[in-house]
């Protein structure tokens, strides 16, 4: 019987050899002698000739390198301090999707992504689905960008030719290719494209360019190899989580909003009384509280130097209630943070104590 092991696909550090040994002098003579009877006798090119273009090949390879050409653009490399993964731009504006894992070491859900230019950008993390495997990042710039789209639910069919980009070991805008081997009751696709560490979070599309999964992670026997099968978050579960997400996704590049969903929940704010703000500060700056909540209410993140930081919050903080109401639900706060009230009461339980935040905006 054979026990595999399913790994998320970041990269550990490589090292490399080169083994070299100092010719003698007569053999470097020889060698000589021979690369120039060699070159005597290759007709010269010029530059066109060697560019092959696309139409010297047959429609499969022409398919293969419109895919790769359309698509590379919109998938970037994705680091925090101790990993390196990859991400689809899905927005003009810069909304990139990965992998919970690939940004799961993210400190204070900042990282680094860097487009197929080699241009690097900084990224804030929105929001997160641990069980699904899912994360949203924004890429803070005024800049525009290329994006992908999305395939629908019923042209994603086991047969059906697939294509993987991102940054196996580093190496971003790699491509592979296989079929689509197997979809699985959890909506889970498998495929046999080569994926690798630094795979995570990138694309797998279909022979239009449109994702049709996000990939994750790869079946490993010993914990090491590729054995060719490789596991992704089908579109359509990507594309929920965007749509519970989308109410709450900025549209302020300087703001920042998470979202309610399975695992992860909201970013908002509120002002306490204690807390400075400066007159110059726009309104729906002054109604965010900088935290993000887990399905049970508890903080699962402060933002630093949010207004919730400078009221005392801390991580593992659970919210009670909302004036004096039970909080059931995060979109209760953002509901009542939406109408831009003057005051509120936000009650807190931190270990056995509550504690009762009198706010004003």
């Amino acid at each position: 019987m054979l026990a595999g092991t399913v790994r998320s696909l970041l990269p550990s550090d490589l090292a490399s050899q080169e083994l070299c040994r100092q010719p003698t002098m007569k053999t470097t003579a020889i060698a000589l002698s021979l690369v120039s009877a060699i070159l005597v006798s290759i007709p010269s090119f010029s530059k066109a000739s060697l560019a092959a273009t696309p139409k010297d090949f047959d429609p499969e390879e022409k398919i293969t390198m419109e895919v790769y050409r359309s698509s590379n653009p919109a998938v970037v490399t994705i680091k925090t301090t101790t990993s390196t993964g990859s991400g689809s731009i899905i927005t003009p504006e810069g909304l990139v999707i990965t992998n919970e894992h690939v940004i799961r070491e993210a400190k204070n859900g900042n990282v680094k992504i860097i487009n197929t230019d080699g241009k690097t950008y900084d990224g804030q993390v929105l929001t997160i689905d641990r069980k699904n495997d899912l994360a949203l990042v924004r890429i803070i710039s005024s800049d525009r960008f290329s994006a992908l789209s999305f395939a629908d639910q019923g042209s994603i069919l086991v047969g059906q030719k697939v294509f993987a980009i991102g940054s196996p070991f580093g190496l971003s805008g790699t491509l592979t290719t296989g079929i689509l081997s197997r979809v699985a009751s959890n909506g889970d696709l498998q495929t046999d494209a080569r994926l690798n560490p630094g795979n995570s979070g990138g694309p797998l599309l279909n022979s239009h360019g449109e994702i049709i999964g996000v990939n994750k992670s790869i079946l490993s026997p010993d914990g090491r190899s590729n054995t060719g099968i490789g596991f992704a978050t089908s579109a359509p579960i990507a594309k929920e989580f965007i749509t519970r997400s989308a109410a709450f996704i900025p549209t302020n590049r300087n703001s920042i909003a998470t979202l309610p969903n399975p695992q992860s929940t909201i970013t908002s704010s509120i002002s306490p009384q204690t807390a400075i703000t400066s007159p110059a500060t726009p309104t729906t700056e002054r109604h965010l509280l900088g935290v993000v909540l887990t399905n049970s209410l508890t903080i699962y993140e402060v933002r630093p130097n949010s207004l919730a930081s400078r009221m005392g919050l801390q991580k593992g903080d659970r919210l009670v209630s909302l004036n004096g109401t039970p909080i059931s639900d995060a979109k209760q706060i953002i509901n009542y943070l939406s109408q831009r009230p003057s005051e509120a009461l936000l009650t807190v339980a931190r270990n056995t104590g509550i504690t009762n935040y009198q706010i004003k905006f």
